[in-house]
């Protein structure tokens, strides 16, 4: 009876940690791919290192280019786009 009782306590932590931990979690970065995805020319973006930009050409499946100032484009994997900066930037587009 007692390693039943065990048994039953693990499997309501374990089902406590996948609520609250691991699935949101996983939905999280399902979501972040699906966004890495969609991505497409004219996108302004913010990398994981806090670089705001405009997506100016998309290559291989791992690069893109950035337009970070007027005259300045950089090159990024996909991997380093955290996020969609929906404020628009002016002094990007000229």
């Amino acid at each position: 009876m007692d390693l039943l009782v065990n048994l039953l306590i693990w499997a309501g932590i374990f089902a406590v940690f996948w609520f609250l931990f691991i699935r949101p979690q996983k939905k999280k970065q399902q979501e972040h791919q699906e966004m890495l995805s969609d991505l497409e020319v004219g996108d302004q973006v913010i990398t994981i290192g806090g670089i705001k930009g405009s997506i100016t050409a998309i290559g291989d499946e791992e690069d893109l280019k950035l337009k970070i100032a007027p005259d300045i484009e950089i090159e990024v994997t996909k991997r380093a786009i955290g996020r969609l900066d929906n404020e628009p930037q002016d002094s990007i587009e000229n």
